[in-house]
């Protein structure tokens, strides 16, 4: 009941923080008030001390469906048997106060009559904290932290609550045509008891469908995959921050890349890297509002007089430094894999590409928004002279390599970007540039061809002297530093699909035959890696392989069209969830693929 594997879920949220609901109807993790705070409920990285709130039959045989409503971030699940159909509809609704978070979580009796229970056990700061209950009302349980008493819940619902110790639980027998309502909240009480919560309900879930109706609805996009990319670009916007603009990598931590593991970490933050690609999967997509929240939030982390460089390679969503790694000893971890962590040392590597992501956004940003203003223009220019100065060291790599650092093809192909992008924007604003950008951009051309290329194998390789390849290679055509077609590039393309991937599935690196990472163990497949490879083949014309793989690809999604980081070798879903980086390379591929494809004659295309 509490140990779903992480594709038996489906995800709702308020543009501040994402919670889990499994299959089984239990919501098995939530941080509030935003997707970098503690943890309430997260009893998917142990059913024991993690917190739950469940709301499940007490049947035998009970089968159960999950859906989203037509373009939306509402969930349903269902419960069914021969005599019983039963569902459970949640969301959370988009709070005029960004201080104020509500789940709320409708039961409705169809067919039959069904007894349910119902266990809301929040364990507070990662479930290291105890906490008192006590019920100022029979339909209303406040739940306050001992650690910290500012930090506290209120359950209302519909029906009278029953106290277990500090918990809520208790059994109720739903008939078909009743309903029962349960709310959630944080910060402060506001939800009415007795009748008027019924109608407080009926309106908050009509504001909720309007709301996601309306940002659904201003998508250009109408490709053969309309259903697949709608469902990527709602996950991607439930990963921004509205308060802020900032978006995250993923809304969970501590989910393995490898089943008993130590690659468990904590993506609760905004990466540049994962936050720049996100940009122009929404523009891609027409939403022009994403990309300048994110502007306006970049525009302050730029830091010209940090000695480590002008950009770090993470942030906590409000753009402040992320706290320490530290292991959260308390809980057994998912599937056992330990050590379960908390911020992420990461956050103080040296990641070259990083600047050539944000300069990429930087530059689609002006190309289909608005033009950068003169302290803007002054702040780019001092990036790409940084870049100029530095582009040469060797660095942590995209992949956060734990060990020695090296000069990586990736970051040096993506320093190249950074000073492309500068000069392109400046001849589209008619902006003025150094002299030496031009032989910069130059000079970083050449060394990549020079220190990169290995005649014997006929591939770029990782890094110099190096005698394999790493899946961040496949971005090289996509930022366009090299054609899809160059000879070069096909043998490189094809020594990758000989050495990192199975039929579609790639991996961004073979750690147990390169020890690239310096940790112990494998992990899975790297989704994003697959879905640059179907974009890669599509771009250079092998249009049927890339059209073949990239349903092959969707087959791999979870039943709500969800993706974790990465795939096992059983198919199953490893890592963070659900990942941005995946879901936005899913995009990109689509688009790709509908352009080269020509318009299909059963949609309408624009």
């Amino acid at each position: 009941m509490f140990d779903k594997p992480i594709e038996d879920h489906g995800v709702v949220g308020d543009l501040c923080t994402v919670a889990l609901v499994s299959t089984a109807a239990v919501i098995d993790f939530l941080c509030l008030p935003d997707f970098d705070s503690p943890s309430v409920f997260a009893a998917l990285l142990d059913p024991k001390k993690g917190g739950h709130f469940a709301i499940f039959p007490e049947c035998d045989g009970c089968r159960t469906k999950q859906m989203y409503l037509p373009d939306t971030n509402i969930l349903t699940t269902r419960f069914l048997s021969d005599n019983v159909l039963a569902e459970i509809v949640d969301y959370m609704p988009i709070e005029p106060s960004e201080d104020h978070h509500r789940l709320v979580r409708t039961v409705r009796g169809i067919r039959g009559q069904l007894t349910l229970r119902i266990e809301c056990k929040p364990r507070f700061d990662y479930g290291r904290a105890t906490h008192t209950a006590h019920m100022p009302d029979h339909h209303v349980v406040e739940f306050r932290s001992d650690s910290n008493p500012d930090h506290h819940l209120y359950l209302t619902a519909s029906v009278p609550l029953t106290l277990d110790q500090a918990d809520v639980a208790f059994s109720l027998t739903l008939s078909a045509g009743e309903e029962v309502h349960f709310v959630i909240e944080h910060g402060r009480r506001e939800s009415q008891v007795g009748a008027a919560l019924q109608q407080e309900i009926e309106s908050l879930y009509r504001e909720t469908t309007d709301y996601w109706h309306g940002w659904v609805a201003k998508s250009t996009y109408r490709g053969r995959w309309r259903e697949i990319v709608t469902r990527s670009s709602l996950a991607l916007k439930l990963l921004t921050s509205r308060k802020y603009g900032s978006i995250v990598a993923a809304p969970t931590f501590g989910l393995p890349e490898s089943l008993g593991g130590a690659r468990n970490w904590d993506y609760r933050y905004t990466w540049m890297r994962d936050a720049a690609f996100t940009i122009y999967a929404f523009i891609r997509l027409g939403y022009t509002e994403e990309a300048r929240g994110f502007m306006l939030w970049l525009k302050d982390r730029i830091d010209l007089h940090d000695e480590s460089g002008p950009l770090r390679v993470m942030y906590r969503i409000d753009g402040s430094p992320l706290p320490s790694e530290v292991s959260l000893d308390n809980l057994q971890g998912y599937a056992n894999s330990v050590p379960v962590r908390i911020g992420n040392a990461a956050s103080e590597q040296l990641q070259l590409d990083i600047f050539g992501e944000l300069m990429d956004a930087i530059y689609l940003a002006n190309k289909y928004g608005d033009g950068i203003p003169y302290d803007g223009w002054k702040r780019v220019c001092a990036l790409v002279d940084w870049v100029g100065k530095n582009w040469r060291r060797p660095d942590d790599g995209m992949w956060e390599i734990r060990g020695v650092r090296r000069q990586f093809l990736q970051s040096r192909f993506m320093c190249w970007v950074a000073v492309d992008r500068a000069l392109r924007l400046a001849d589209k604003r008619s902006l003025p540039v150094p002299f030496e950008w031009q032989g910069l951009r130059s000079e970083i051309y050449e060394s990549i061809f020079a220190d990169f290329w290995d005649e014997k194998l006929n591939s770029f390789v990782t890094y110099p002297g190096s005698n394999f390849i790493d899946g961040s290679v496949l971005m090289m055509p996509l930022v366009r530093f090299i054609s899809p077609v160059d000879p070069r590039w096909i043998g490189t393309l094809d020594y990758i699909g000989n050495q990192l991937s199975e039929d579609v599935l790639v991996y961004r690196y073979r750690n147990n035959e390169t020890r690239l990472d310096g940790l112990d163990g494998t992990e899975g497949t790297f989704a994003a890696c697959s879905f640059w490879y179907i974009e890669c083949l599509a771009r250079g014309g092998q249009l049927d392989k890339a059209r073949l793989f990239f349903e092959r690809m969707v087959s791999y999604s979870n039943h709500l069209g969800l993706y974790a980081e990465e795939l096992g070798p059983s198919g199953e879903q490893l890592g963070n969830f659900p990942q941005a980086l995946t879901h936005l390379a899913l995009i990109s591929a689509a688009t790709l693929l509908d352009r080269r494809l020509g318009p299909d004659p059963h949609t309408e295309w624009r």
